[in-house]
């Protein structure tokens, strides 16, 4: 199933717009796959490096809005849940971020965004944030 969305762009296919690039890059960041995520960043803003977070476990995205491309700009806004493991206990975020993207040779590239991060504290008898409409206890809860 990866292949018939995200893993074309991951083994090498362009993706045709700044959202399409924007889901192929949340999910290499679920994967791990840092060196899709560097190769899909503009030069300009790209780091060094990039280490994946085994503490990071991404369980959703949600697209808010994505623009059309106006000339050779885009932009995503979108929502990210996560949560992290450490000291025993699970602790619940969601990165909101508008994503800016550029098209140059040929191609879709990520340049930056303004992400904010919120912490969730979700009861064990919410709605799971990963979106399977189970109660959290009985799908991510602990």
């Amino acid at each position: 199933m990866l292949n018939n969305c995200c893993g074309r762009y991951h083994q090498g296919a362009d993706a045709p717009t700044p959202e399409a690039l924007m889901r192929s890059r949340y999910s290499a960041f679920v994967l791990g796959l840092s060196d899709y995520l560097l190769a899909t960043w503009h030069s300009s803003t790209r780091p060094a490096v990039l280490a994946p977070d085994p503490e990071t476990e991404w369980k959703r995205l949600v697209i808010l809005n994505a623009e059309p491309a106006l000339e050779e700009r885009g932009q995503v806004h979108f929502q990210a849940f996560f949560f992290e493991r450490g000291r025993g206990r699970k602790r619940w975020h969601v990165l909101e971020e508008v994503s800016r993207f550029v098209y140059e040779q040929q191609r879709w590239w990520y340049v930056k965004g303004a992400p904010t991060l919120t912490r969730l504290k979700p009861g064990r008898n919410d709605s799971c944030l990963c979106g399977s409409g189970h109660k959290l206890k009985v799908c991510c809860g602990e």
